[in-house]
């Protein structure tokens, strides 16, 4: 069982090419929001790089935020955890303008023996995809969603690691260290 629950975050896409830059968008939003909280990086991973490979083999948990086909109305958000994200990356590889796939980095992990054992695709369909500078209005209020979505995992996260007192259930836990709300972390 990891000692740190480390958690990166990690927000793809191009902000030049309108709603493909809604990871970047929605991990900005999380440190905006969370600016300090232990043992979480959030990482604006743009259109993907091999350099990102290293900070994925150093934490225990993952995330990725990315503006995703998932051949849904414009603006779902849809989350794919452990096992059904390794599927439906590998089944459902776009076209894009990332310099590597995500699959490219997972596989560096993995045969670095450094796989986060807890990893997430936050998945939120695109509307536009040419020349702008900001997403269009649904995927805008799209954004939030996966944010809270995000959020979520990583309370779920940190309650499966059982760091808490033995004399108080996670959910006490997180509701005491963190000012009573599920998202208010320290």
């Amino acid at each position: 069982m990891p000692t740190s629950n480390k958690t990166l975050v990690l927000g793809l896409g191009n902000t030049l090419l309108g709603d493909e830059g809604a990871g970047v968008y929605a991990v900005r939003r999380l440190q905006e929001l969370y600016p300090t909280i232990n043992d979480v990086e959030f990482l604006d991973g743009g259109t993907l790089s091999f350099t990102l490979a290293g900070s994925i083999e150093e934490v225990d948990n993952l995330i990725v935020i990315d503006a995703t086909q998932l051949k849904q109305s414009p603006g779902a958000v849809k989350l794919f955890e452990g096992d059904d994200m390794d599927r439906f990356l590998g089944s459902h590889r776009k076209n894009s303008v990332h310099e590597v796939s995500l699959m490219d980095l997972l596989a560096i992990a993995h045969l670095a023996e450094s796989l986060p054992a807890r990893r997430a695709l936050i998945g939120i369909q695109p509307e536009y995809l040419d020349w702008s500078d900001a997403p269009t209005d649904t995927v805008a209020r799209a954004i939030p969603v996966a944010c809270d979505m995000a959020m979520d995992l990583i309370s779920q996260w940190r309650c499966e690691g059982d760091q808490r007192p033995k004399n108080r259930t996670c959910a006490e836990t997180e509701m005491k260290e963190h000012g009573g709300g599920i998202h208010e972390f320290a």
